[in-house]
């Protein structure tokens, strides 16, 4: 049994680019939680700006290149509602590619935990 245990057993390279591989996949796991975290915030002051844009009966002005512009109403809520289907496909990209990485992550912690128990026995 122990010789089908050796042999089934990943050799110290193979150990080696499994925490690799661990630890860049936790690289990734922060860098779109991160990425997450700010087409959140991008996404409430996106709704926010609609709202105001929606309540208000005045002029309505815009921000292009650094430049405040006038601009209609209209206008200012078609630009606002695109933004905000722009933020949404990418929040939703973003939260699929987390979720891969977290079973990937999960995957890779369990082999490893595994093989660090057996070469404890």
């Amino acid at each position: 049994m122990d010789n089908k245990a050796a042999a089934s057993s990943p050799s110290p390279q193979e150990v080696e680019k499994m925490l690799r591989d661990y630890q860049m996949v936790q690289e990734q796991i922060r860098s779109f939680g991160l990425q997450g975290e700010q087409l959140q915030v991008q996404k409430n002051e996106l709704q926010t700006a609609k709202e105001e844009v929606g309540n208000s009966t005045g002029k309505v002005y815009v921000t292009i290149g650094g430049v405040i512009i006038e601009t209609s109403r209209d206008t200012a809520l078609k630009n606002i509602s695109e933004k905000s289907e722009t933020n949404e496909v990418r929040l939703q990209s973003v939260n699929k590619q987390l979720n891969e990485l977290k079973s990937r992550e999960k995957s890779l912690r369990e082999k490893i935990t595994q093989i660090s128990n057996s070469m404890q026995q």
